[in-house]
């Protein structure tokens, strides 16, 4: 996973590893041995390894997206003449079928990381046609989510569809961060030492 998310795929770049890669990481979903936990750090998302590697999906679907490809023209790359990006969204469909097959998992986790990842691969026009049947589980299932990331992935794509969000609401905890355990600082981390004093920027 640390290689999946540090080398292959980067702070939201595509590289020429990544697309073989997602295609990869799409093979191996259904095995048994990706229902095993995997190490958690404080900010990640609960789940076994497979709803890591949803999520890693996720994310690369998220970086070859229409509001990805808006981004790059913006600021003047056109995405047809970067090579990852174009073959990200070449293997979608080849994503979405391997994606889709987590909509039934057992495991709650699994089962909305499954959705969330489907949201970007779903701006494939050659995918339009699977909106009708994901826009129900995204308003009854990710919607309904604790987690309030899934709640607003859930919102704002349905909304993007042109989907009835009337009584759909996110419900995020401000303090959420403060909270967390093991976040919490004791007075003392805000002491400034004496001898740097000085230095302090304002």
């Amino acid at each position: 996973m640390g290689h999946l998310h540090h080398v292959v795929h980067h702070q939201n770049t595509l590289y020429a590893a990544t697309a073989p890669s997602a295609l990869y990481v799409a093979a191996i979903l259904l095995d048994p041995r990706t229902a095993l936990p995997v190490e958690k750090g404080p900010r990640d998302f609960p789940g076994p390894m497979r709803a890591e590697l949803l999520g890693w999906l996720d994310s690369v679907a998220n970086a070859a997206d229409n509001q990805a490809e808006a981004t790059m023209r913006r600021f003047g790359f056109p995405p047809e003449d970067y090579p990852p990006f174009v073959q990200t969204c070449e293997i979608r469909p080849l994503l979405f079928a391997a994606v889709s097959a987590c909509f039934d998992d057992h495991n709650l986790h699994v089962h909305e990381a499954a959705l969330a990842a489907c949201i970007p691969l779903l701006d494939d026009p050659r995918l339009h046609h699977h909106r009708e049947a994901v826009a129900p589980l995204l308003r009854e299932k990710l919607a309904a989510s604790a987690l309030w990331q899934y709640q607003e992935r859930a919102v704002e794509a349905l909304s993007a569809w042109g989907e009835d969000t009337t009584g759909l609401e996110v419900r995020r905890d401000a303090f959420e961060v403060v909270n967390r355990p093991g976040t919490a600082s004791s007075p003392t981390d805000w002491i400034v030492p004496r001898q740097g004093a000085s230095d302090v920027p304002f």
